[in-house]
Formats: C-alpha cells, structure tokens, sequence
C-alpha cells in the first residue's frame, strides 16, 4: 500500500495558501511520500491550478485531485486544463473526478442532480475521447453532442480515477476508470462493498485490477487524546450528516462518523490501522492531517509530528 498525504485550503488568504502548499508538497516529497493529494473544495482553491503550482516545484511525487466534480465544467474544458496541467507537472497528474453530492451540485450550483451516475457515465464518455487526442472530439449521447478539435496530447499517460461510493458508481469505476477515490470507508465498508464491486467490473471489462483510494485523518497523539482528537474530526471535517450518500457508505461498515474513521493514537496504534485498511484492499491511503492543541504553535508542531511519523510508517510499509 502506498501512502500520500492530502495537500489543499485550510483557512487563510490565498497568498498565504499557496505558499503552505508548496511547502507542503515539498516536504511530501522530501519526505519519500508516494502521492499528494488536493481536494476539491465547493468554497476554495481550485485543485487543477494547485496540481499546476505543486508539480513546478518538484520532480518525482504523483500529484492527484480527490475530485472534482463532474457537473461544474464541460467535459472538454476539464480535458483541456487536465491535459494543460498534465505537461506543466511532467506527465504526473492522476485526474480524480466525481458526481459529488446534492447539496454541492443542487443546492449550491444550482443544477440537476437527478441521475448522477447516468451523467457520469456521458461525462466520461467526452471526456476519455479527449485525453485520448490530440484529434477531434466526436461524441454523441444523451447528454452531450461534442464535436470539437482538440491539438492536446498527454504528457505520458493521465490516469483518471472516479469518486464511486455505491454499486452503480463503483461498477462505472472499474469498467471506465483505473480506480477509486474514497472518503468515509472503513476497513470493513472497502473489504465487504468496495474492493468486490469495482474488481469484478474491472475484470470484466478487460481491465487491471483497479485503485483504490482511500482518504482518512490521522493524528498522532498520546492514548488519552484520542477521544479530543476523533471529536475534532467530527467538527471540522464532519459531513455526512449533510450526505446521504455518506450515510449509506457508513451503513456499509463499523463506523458512524469521520470521528471512528480517524486513526489516531501512538504510532503503534497507528501503523495497526494502515495495516488493516491495506488488508482490506486498499492500494493508496491519503491522509488528511488532524492536529490537535491549543493555539497556532500546539497546532503546528502536533501536525509535524504526525507527518513524520507517516514519512517512517510509509518507508516501512513500501
């Protein structure tokens, strides 16, 4: 199992923003880290743009988005900037795309979200003829009419993983992509729901067995801090509560909240929980530092120690 670290906003201004980022990749990849990974925040700095920033200031990290969302840009423009960044970072872009969720889409974008999967499965119709160019673009489906030049050719090879979390969307994901991107798996919803639904369909379709990428908090603390550290997550990184679709994929495991999802404790307690999500068939972890402490500089040096205790757990597990 490979470990990467998710990189993206945090509050601040954006100058400040960019800054912490480089400098965060740049540790990532000082640190012997296999991937950074940036989501896609409704609120926030686009991922595409921080993909470009990161991959000017290093060499040899995969830098991927842990998604973005489908339903905000047509399918050649995503194509277009994917293809852009994919040459700007040296050919080490993973495209992570989703249908994301209704209160992001509807509620907030004000467009359709009633058949997401379906919209999904056109999207990456245009959008897998247009990392295939450079040539024209002929698409034709029941959500898209495309007929559009594209001189564009991929630096080496773009993979592009979808944010699947139910059957219908982990059967798209195997037959259509090179894996998952996940949030609110547990051990048991990646072993018992994900890693079966979306191998059987990869497999079908001819494919290689897929990605499976699975995002977590960790927070390197002392055993007494483990309760202040999962309700931490819940309160700055809880969301399910607003997902339905979160719900379900919650229903599919042990663990009610981001809160359970959180491996936090000493680096044994840790190390154990990277081991059982590697069992359950995840190939990529990405962790989302969770710092704990009173004030900026208690903040700040628990998110330290708990980034290089990943770097040494990543070199052991490699």
């Amino acid at each position: 199992m490979r470990i990467g670290v998710m990189i993206g906003p945090e509050r601040g201004d954006s100058a400040r923003k960019v800054t912490r980022m480089i400098e965060d990749v740049g540790w990532a990849e000082d640190a012997g880290l296999d991937t950074a990974w940036i989501p896609q925040i409704p609120s926030d700095f686009d991922a595409l743009t921080a993909v470009a920033l990161m991959g000017a200031r290093t060499s040899r990290i995969e830098l991927g988005t842990a998604v973005v969302p489908v339903q905000a840009q047509h399918p050649i423009a995503l194509a277009r900037q994917a293809l852009s960044v994919q040459a700007a970072s040296g050919g080490r872009l993973t495209l992570g795309v989703g249908p994301s969720h209704h209160w992001i889409v509807r509620d907030m974008l004000g467009l359709p979200y009633d058949r997401p999967a379906a919209f999904t499965r056109d999207y990456l119709d245009v959008l897998d003829a247009a990392l295939r160019g450079p040539g024209p673009v002929d698409v034709e489906n029941e959500t898209f009419t495309v007929h559009n030049p594209l001189d564009l050719a991929a630096a080496g090879r773009l993979p592009v993983l979808v944010a699947a979390l139910g059957p219908v969307m982990l059967a798209l994901a195997g037959e259509r992509a090179d894996g998952t991107v996940l949030w609110m798996a547990d051990e048991r919803a990646v072993a018992d729901h994900v890693v079966p639904r979306i191998t059987k369909a990869a497999a079908e379709a001819g494919r290689p067995a897929p990605r499976v990428v699975a995002g977590i908090p960790v927070c390197l603390c002392r055993p007494t801090e483990v309760d202040a550290a999962r309700e931490r997550a819940n309160r700055i990184l809880g969301e399910a509560e607003t997902s339905p679709n979160y719900q379900r994929l919650l229903d599919r495991g042990d663990a009610r909240d981001v809160g359970d999802l959180c491996a936090a404790g000493d680096e044994a307690a840790i190390a154990a929980r990277f081991r059982r999500f590697a069992d359950a068939g995840v190939t990529d972890l990405s962790v989302r530092l969770l710092p704990i402490g009173q004030g900026r500089d208690e903040l700040v040096a628990s998110k330290h120690r708990t980034r290089d205790m990943i770097a040494a757990l990543a070199a052991e597990m490699r």
